[in-house]
């Protein structure tokens, strides 16, 4: 690729504007990524319903891919999402801002796509090792599937990487969409994976017992390498905008000394930050895998209905909250680079609040239409299989609040280059998480177990906001808790009514497990549709009480979709 200038000049012209004028842009960012995401998510819905009518949900298959399919996103958490993810953004907004920039993010991306290629090499040659570490009690048969499921899906790592590389650069950019819109890519050819695979292979029987000798070598190579090849289409298309937009990289491993002391520090305690992290996932889902291994159990959620309910919970926290988040992280990191404290305290109680709005609510949707949303995941599950992964997702949706508190927190640390920070306090968070966990396996029924994973998390980032929380007001002198307090009491005033408006419906409705003697698609469509319009009445109900509590955020999270319809009449 050719290089551009590095002149201060045209660096400053390859970015989108920042600082205050950019945050009136938050709403616009804010749906651009979130429709992204919402694409991306409906897709994700239609690629797990297809992994299930293929593999199960609580059956041995199911397990080993998921194990298996853990190893990469683990690793991603722990070089990527967990130390690039909150490292770069800004650093890269720093090095944007001087006049050598473009080679300082060129070098970063450079050293960045070695780092991700060696560990993707080094963990697939490691893939029976990692295979052991993330599972427990299970049959010799069942880890040789799982390891070679494995070594077609680990090498994913290094297009996680690069994903994650070119994704910062373009949002330090402000260029949000692309991003958010690329892992539909990845969706697609995930879908296209598994509808070959079931043509091929046929769907799972619920209740079939596990033959190793049906996994044969082509089998395990079209299940994991067809996803392997959606992450690399998802990472390698982030070009294409990164091109047009005028960013060209070129590669650069060195430079002055010192350079990149800053973002070493700051990657080394994010790293340190999210092992002691992931030493937590591999320990936790031990436990889940330990609660029913071979699917023998229908009704005894495992790692893989785990795995799915996580699939539910993650749905609003990714779809508005992460990008709230992600539009914030880049006003943020401008207004300390310029050291403009009071806008970045500003900045925080506005995200804070407006998250808040957005998660009360959504606790409140997931309690009550939960039963729904993983009716419409799981068409083919069995009723037991639903209800099993049904009680994990209650237990998450507990955390919801939480967790959008505790990631914002998280990331404002990371923006004032405080990474030691975010270390020490992810000790007592996986202390917290361990904690729940096995005295949930050590005291309770296999039944609960993955439950009980469910609440160690859930208790894990209450402990995060609570410790995030007092670091940073110390750090910064106040962070407005006071405001942020009241909004989240005058949120749950409207949650509440919210919740018995729906519960009412709920009541009055079709049992859940009613629409599964619809069948296939008429099931996903009946019962999404059903919760959506459970949601939408109680939207309506919280809506309304916020309005006459006078809740100003409410119209800030709707204002940008409000002018989208309007423009539609």
């Amino acid at each position: 690729m050719t290089d551009v200038t590095d002149t201060g000049d045209e660096v400053e012209r390859q970015i989108a504007p920042g600082g205050r004028e950019g945050r009136g842009n938050l709403g616009r960012w804010t749906l651009v990524m979130a429709s992204g995401t919402l694409v991306s998510r409906i897709l994700g819905f239609v690629r797990t319903m297809l992994l299930v009518a293929a593999l199960g949900v609580n059956a041995a298959g199911a397990n080993a891919y998921d194990v298996a399919n853990k190893i990469p996103n683990a690793m991603f958490a722990l070089l990527a999402a967990g130390v690039l993810n909150s490292a770069l953004v800004p650093q890269i907004v720093k090095a944007f801002g001087k006049a050598d920039g473009k080679r300082i993010v060129d070098r970063i991306v450079t050293i960045g796509s070695v780092i991700s290629a060696g560990a993707a090499a080094v963990l697939t040659i490691a893939a029976p090792i990692m295979v052991q570490v993330y599972s427990q009690d299970w049959s010799p048969e069942l880890l040789a599937l799982a390891t070679g499921l494995a070594y077609w899906i680990i090498p994913q790592l290094f297009f996680y990487g690069l994903y994650t590389l070119l994704g910062q650069v373009l949002n330090a950019r402000e260029q949000f969409g692309p991003f958010m819109w690329a892992p539909v890519l990845n969706n697609v050819i995930g879908i296209a994976g598994l509808v070959a695979y079931i043509a091929i292979y046929g769907k799972y029987v619920t209740g079939s017992e596990f033959v190793p000798s049906d996994w044969t070598p082509e089998r395990i190579a079209l299940l994991g390498g067809v996803a392997t090849l959606g992450i690399a289409a998802q990472a390698l298309i982030l070009v294409i905008p990164l091109v047009r937009g005028g960013y060209r990289w070129k590669w650069r491993w060195s430079g002055p000394r010192g350079e990149l002391a800053t973002l070493r520090r700051i990657v080394s305690w994010a790293l340190a930050a999210v092992v002691v992290e992931q030493i937590g996932v591999a320990l936790t889902t031990q436990v889940a895998s330990a609660a029913n291994p071979d699917g023998e159990a229908i009704g005894i959620a495992g790692n893989a209905a785990y795995t799915s309910a996580l699939t539910v919970y993650l749905v609003p926290h990714s779809l508005v909250t992460v990008s709230i988040l992600t539009a914030l992280f880049t006003t943020m990191s401008r207004f300390y680079a310029n050291g403009d404290i009071g806008g970045l305290r500003s900045e925080i109680s506005r995200g804070a609040r407006l998250i808040g709005v957005f998660t009360v609510y959504a606790t409140a949707m997931m309690l009550v239409i939960g039963p729904l949303v993983v009716r419409a995941l799981l068409p083919t599950a069995s009723n037991p299989e639903a209800r099993s992964v049904t009680e994990v997702v209650w237990v998450l949706s507990l955390g919801l609040v939480p967790l959008g508190l505790s990631v914002l927190v998280k990331r404002v640390l990371f923006v004032m280059e405080d990474a030691r920070s975010v270390f020490l306090i992810h000790i007592p968070m996986t202390l917290a998480w361990l904690a729940v966990a096995y005295g949930v396996q050590a005291l309770a029924d296999p039944r609960w177990w993955a439950a009980g994973v469910a609440a160690g998390l859930v208790v894990s980032n209450v402990v995060a906001v609570l410790v995030r929380g007092v670091t940073l007001h110390r750090r910064l002198g106040g962070i407005d808790a006071g405001r942020t307090a009241i909004l989240h009491l005058k949120a749950l005033v409207g949650a509440i009514p919210a919740a018995a408006a729906g519960a009412g419906l709920m009541v009055l409705g079709p049992d859940p497990e009613w629409f599964t003697s619809l069948g296939g698609a008429l099931t996903s469509v009946s019962s999404l549709g059903y919760g959506g319009l459970v949601a939408a009445a109680m939207a309506l109900v919280y809506g309304t009480v916020l309005r006459l509590l006078r809740v100003e955020e409410l119209e800030q999270v709707l204002r940008p979709i409000l002018r989208r319809v309007r423009r539609v009449r």
